[in-house]
């Protein structure tokens, strides 16, 4: 345990000073490789349309982003921020879609009582997660992909800071689509 608590601090300190993007192995294990198809999944989601697939995405760009826990602090900052931001993501043809391993009823809570208008996909099992090395002792971690519109997997952020993240992306965005 000690040892898993030194290696995530001496990973947060790496992020710090090296910035979000960091080597296909993080704390949460093996990253997807960038520039191949993003790993697909299907998940329950808060929107009541049953589920939700990656695939059903092809033709925009995906922010996929995981989190921890609905209703903490960053969590609710970082949604607030993608919220906020959504028209200028749905101007571009992006989606957002959040992940972590709430249940769908907690996820719907969260979105109501923050009036989130994007979906939010249960990942109960963790496997997604795991699949995109977002997953540590049970929880997803604070880790966004960029999908192009076919799918491809174009860029990591791992380790973000929920108050600047939306607007990170979107420069991200502004720059690759320039």
């Amino acid at each position: 345990m000690l040892r898993r608590q030194i290696l995530a601090i001496f990973l947060a300190i790496a992020v710090i000073l090296f910035g979000t993007q960091t080597p296909a192995l993080a704390l949460g294990g093996p990253q997807p490789p960038l520039n191949e198809p993003a790993p697909n999944f299907t998940l329950p989601t808060n929107t009541g349309d049953g589920e939700i697939s990656l695939s059903d995405y092809r033709g925009q760009w995906v922010v996929l982003y995981f989190y921890p826990k609905d209703f903490t602090p960053g969590c609710t900052l970082e949604a607030r921020r993608f919220q906020q931001d959504l028209p200028k993501y749905e101007a571009i043809n992006t989606q957002i879609l959040g992940v972590s391993v709430d249940d769908v009823d907690s996820h719907r809570e969260f979105c109501d009582a923050e009036g989130l208008k994007f979906p939010l996909l249960a990942d109960t099992t963790g496997e997604v997660s795991k699949t995109y090395g977002s997953l540590l002792t049970g929880i997803s971690l604070r880790h966004t992909y960029l999908i192009n519109p076919d799918g491809i997997l174009k860029e990591r952020f791992l380790g973000v800071r929920p108050a600047i993240h939306s607007q990170e992306i979107l420069a991200y965005l502004d720059e690759v689509k320039s």
